[in-house]
């Protein structure tokens, strides 16, 4: 999955969907997009001096759960193991290493393997 695909699957036909999995590639450009947006939107909150941070991020926060969701699904984990990056200091490095992992292979509780051949993109 492409840069376009994952931002175009994760804005638009995933928008708030938590079933199913995601594989890593959807996540982990949909986390660049997300962090490429908020990098941008601090810098302009700063120059301008008005907090548009919290404003233009909103639409980016529910696809952003939802595909973290759907990637842990994807390891075969609940998506509630995504509160363990509230641990702070070895929370949110066991979570990144808990998106990092392999899919589970072939199918698990969460829907079919999007690794398997003939599966649909989105």
């Amino acid at each position: 999955m492409s840069f376009a695909d994952a931002a175009r699957t994760c804005l638009t036909a995933k928008y708030a969907r938590f079933s199913g999995r995601a594989r890593r590639a959807e996540y982990w450009w949909f986390s660049v997009l997300y962090t490429s947006a908020t990098v941008v939107l601090v810098g302009i909150s700063f120059a301008i001096e008005v907090p548009l941070l919290s404003v233009l991020l909103l639409p980016f926060i529910v696809p952003m759960l939802s595909v973290s969701v759907r990637r842990l699904h994807d390891t075969g984990k609940s998506g509630w193991r995504m509160l363990i990056a509230l641990i702070p200091v070895v929370g949110p490095i066991v979570y990144l290493v808990g998106m990092a992992v392999d899919s589970a292979p072939g199918a698990n509780q969460y829907g079919p393997s999007p690794k398997a051949v003939g599966h649909p993109v989105g």
